[in-house]
């Protein structure tokens, strides 16, 4: 009987040990985006600056586009566009358009591990917040601009780590977010899904190997709280003085990977006049742009922020 029980012990542990090595290699590959292929500018009438910057050592690769008629006796504004998780920045050209013809320079970047930017082992939310301030950096440093009036338009993670960077110092006029997350658990859950993976009991587990990996403390994770951060650093430019800096937050009602809800129940926990909100009705979590409302709005709160 001892050894019948030795035995089943023996088999319990090779099983834990064989789920928990699994449930490590599904946590590994959720942390590894898919490159998708940069694809070039289609539009001929642009002025296309190839740029190279780095972020935490890394180099990265980047656009600054803009139409020939910008006035080049005067410092050009820039809005600079941060993707998100597995996108690059051929794939958020869909923003450009209506923001070089407004006049503004649009500066485009791959993120580390995507597009032609450079692998790092373990990519996380928290790099995306680098590699935009990276960017702010790299873009204020550039001839002819404009370095005090760059606003930073991010979707989705891109969204999240501009979001990030105000607890960091970051000074631009403004930030837009298109379908960002709120919160982390929105993120896990909403790549398991996108896997068509179960949340129990996975996300329990693959947030603590994705913070092992990319060697991030959890004391780190507790201070990026989009809501703390927004009500510390977010406010109308009005409050210029107080260091705040105008956040405009839109969302799709038909974005079925991360819920419009997250931001409307973000809406009702702030004080108002923290953020400005705007809910569209596009299908997807990238087509927010496709609804007219969304120029219509968006492009006022530039040209305002930028004055």
């Amino acid at each position: 009987m001892a050894g019948a029980a030795i035995i089943g012990a023996g088999v319990a542990i090779a099983l834990a040990g064989a789920a928990a090595a699994g449930i490590w290699r599904v946590g590994a590959r959720s942390q590894s985006p898919k490159r998708k292929e940069v694809t070039g500018i289609v539009d001929s009438r642009l002025i296309v600056d190839d740029v190279a910057f780095e972020s935490a050592g890394s180099k990265l690769a980047g656009w600054l586009i803009r139409l020939p008629s910008a006035d080049a006796d005067r410092p050009l504004p820039v809005v600079i566009v941060a993707h998100g998780w597995g996108s690059n920045r051929s794939r958020v050209l869909r923003y450009a358009k209506p923001l070089y013809e407004a006049g503004y320079g649009v500066f485009l970047y791959d993120a580390r591990s995507h597009g032609d930017s450079e692998d790092i082992k373990a990519p996380s939310a928290l790099m995306f917040r680098d590699d935009v301030l990276a960017a702010v950096q790299a873009v204020s440093t550039l001839p002819g601009i404009d370095r005090d009036r760059i606003v930073v338009l991010g979707h989705s993670l891109g969204g999240f780590g501009a979001v990030l960077s105000l607890a960091q110092g970051m000074k631009v006029r403004a930030v837009v977010t298109d379908s960002m997350p709120v919160h982390f658990d929105t993120m896990v859950r909403s790549q398991l899904k996108a896997k068509g993976l179960p949340f129990f009991p996975l996300g329990y587990f693959i947030p603590a190997i994705w913070l092992l990996r990319a060697k991030i403390p959890r004391a780190v994770v507790r201070e990026a709280n989009v809501p703390d951060i927004l009500r510390q650093y977010a406010g109308a430019s009005e409050a210029a003085a107080l260091h705040k800096t105008p956040v405009y937050m839109v969302h799709s009602l038909g974005d079925s990977f991360i819920p419009a809800q997250d931001l409307q129940k973000l809406k009702d926990t702030l004080a108002p006049g923290t953020i400005d909100t705007l809910f569209v009705q596009s299908d997807g979590h990238s087509a927010s742009e496709q609804d007219p409302k969304f120029w219509e709005h968006v492009l006022p709160f530039i040209e305002r922020s930028m004055k």
